[in-house]
C-alpha cells in the first residue's frame, strides 16, 4: 500500500467514527492525528491534552501553540497519576497506570461532550516496542487510527512534512517520568530536576538528548549526530554546570548516546516480551 493510500485510509477511518476526541501530547504522531481529524471532521474533532507534573512546561506550551496555529480545537484536562501509588512507585508497569488515569479522564470527557470515540497516536512501530500503556488503551477501547491505516513513524513524519507541519521532525517527547530509573519513586521534585536539567541543556543548543535520573547522578544521552560538536572539555564543563544547577551531584555522559527507552534495557526479557506478545 502506498503512502497516499494509507493517508486516504486514515481519513476514511476518521470519517467512519463520525466524531472523535484525540489524546493529544503535541508530539508528531498525536499532532498529525489531531490535524488530520480536524481536517476531516471539523467541529466534530477535539484534541485534549492532559496537564500534570510529568509534562514538561516547554512541551505543553509548544503543544498549545501548534494547535492554535492549525486551528485545532483543544481542551486541557488535569490528570493526577502521581497521586496513584501504583504509578509513583515507578515499576515496569508505570506507563500502564499513567495511561489508565488518562483514558479514565478522557472517557468522562467523551461522555460529557457526546463524542463517539477516543483515539490516540499509536503507530505500527509502537506495537513492536515495550509500551505497557497500550494495554490501558485496549482496556478502555481507545481507537488507534494511525496504526489501523498501517502508518509507521517515518511515514507519519513524511506526511506531516508534505502537509507543511512544523512538527514533522520534532524530537520524540516522552513524559518526564520516563527519564527516571525504575524503582526510584516519581515525585514532583524528581521531575523538576529532570525538567530543569533538560531545559538548561536545550538552551546550550542540544536538540535530541535525554537526562536520565539515577539519584545523585544524571546520565546524559546525546544523539549520535550531535556528539561530535559537544565532545570538548569546554562544552562538558557547561553541561556539568547546567545539570548540577538542577540539583544533581554528579554528571555522566552515556557513551552509547541517545536511544529511546534506554531505561528498559535492564528489564527482564520476560517483562519485555510479555508486553509485545499481548498486543
Amino acid at each position: 500500500m502506498t503512502l497516499t493510500e494509507k493517508q486516504r485510509q486514515l481519513e476514511s477511518r476518521l470519517a467512519e467514527l463520525g466524531s472523535v476526541m484525540i489524546a493529544y501530547s503535541g508530539g508528531t504522531d498525536s499532532a498529525y492525528l489531531a490535524w488530520c481529524a480536524n481536517r476531516v471532521l471539523g467541529e466534530r474533532a477535539l484534541a485534549v491534552i492532559a496537564d500534570s507534573a510529568s509534562l514538561a512546561r516547554s512541551h505543553y506550551r509548544d503543544a498549545l501553540a501548534f494547535a492554535a496555529e492549525q486551528g485545532i480545537r483543544l481542551e486541557t484536562v488535569r490528570t493526577e497519576e502521581l497521586d496513584k501509588e501504583a504509578y509513583a512507585v515507578n515499576g515496569a508497569d508505570r506507563c500502564f497506570h499513567c495511561k489508565d488515569e488518562l483514558f479514565t479522564v478522557l472517557e468522562a470527557e467523551r461522555e460529557r461532550h457526546g463524542f463517539a470515540a477516543v483515539a490516540y497516536g499509536l503507530n505500527v512501530d509502537d506495537r513492536q516496542d515495550f509500551r505497557p500503556g497500550q494495554k490501558a488503551a485496549e482496556a478502555h477501547r481507545v481507537m488507534a487510527p494511525l496504526a489501523d491505516a498501517g502508518l509507521g513513524k517515518a511515514e507519519i513524519r513524511a506526511l506531516a512534512r508534505e502537509a507543511g507541519l512544523r512538527i514533522w521532525d520534532k524530537p520524540a517527547s516522552a513524559c518526564l517520568s520516563s527519564r527516571i530509573e525504575y524503582g526510584r519513586r516519581v515525585t514532583p521534585e524528581v521531575l523538576r530536576m529532570v525538567e530543569e536539567a533538560e531545559d538548561a541543556l536545550q538552551a546550550l543548543g542540544l536538540r535530541r538528548f535525554r537526562v536520565r535520573h539515577h539519584g545523585e547522578m544524571a546520565r546524559i544521552e546525546i544523539a549520535e549526530e550531535e556528539m561530535a560538536a559537544v565532545l570538548t572539555p569546554e562544552f562538558f564543563r557547561k553541561m556539568s554546570a547546567a545539570v548540577r544547577a538542577a540539583g544533581f551531584h554528579y554528571v555522566a555522559v552515556d557513551c552509547d548516546g541517545y536511544r529511546s527507552g534506554s531505561m528498559n534495557e535492564l528489564l527482564p526479557v520476560a517483562t519485555l516480551t510479555g508486553n509485545v506478545k499481548s498486543l
